[in-house]
């Protein structure tokens, strides 16, 4: 049963559509993957943004330590002038992350989906299919062309 649905063509929602040349998927493609790395930059924002405040709650933390360890002036100073701190002027690090969200990574995102749903029919990652089926084993388990119906893996 496995074998014989590897025959099968990759699934409507990554077949080409009628006209689309080879540069255009190509040119599509490398949008794609240009939003593909603004995800990981995000995600290493949002890394930021959680180490950042991790490491402000620590310094409240120490600030209390040597408090308590008998160096108030110290202690006082780490909190009036460290602890909350913006980390860029004006801003803590949420601000940083919602004005990237809703500005950069926002209109990125916009047009990706724009040249997707103009150039090729609104299929997502069609580059990726077409490679797929060019580099994947014909009849080798494990490299079938989509996955299995529910009602066929029974």
């Amino acid at each position: 049963m496995g074998a014989a649905r590897d025959t099968m063509p990759p699934g409507d929602e990554h077949r080409r559509p009628d006209g689309v040349d080879d540069a255009t998927v190509e040119a599509v493609g490398m949008l794609s993957e240009a939003l593909e790395w603004v995800e990981r930059a995000r995600g290493s924002l949002y890394t930021f943004h959680q180490l950042s405040g991790h490491a402000d709650l620590l310094l409240g933390d120490a600030a209390d330590a040597l408090e308590e360890a008998g160096h108030a002036d110290f202690a006082e100073r780490l909190r009036c002038e460290l602890v909350g701190r913006n980390v860029i002027s004006g801003r803590w690090t949420f601000q940083v992350v919602e004005d990237y969200d809703d500005g950069y990574y926002a209109a990125f995102r916009d047009f990706d989906r724009q040249a997707s749903e103009r150039f090729t029919g609104g299929i997502r990652h069609l580059y990726e299919a077409e490679m797929k089926e060019r580099r994947r084993t014909h009849g080798r388990p494990g490299h079938e062309s989509r996955p299995q119906e529910i009602s066929e893996r029974a």
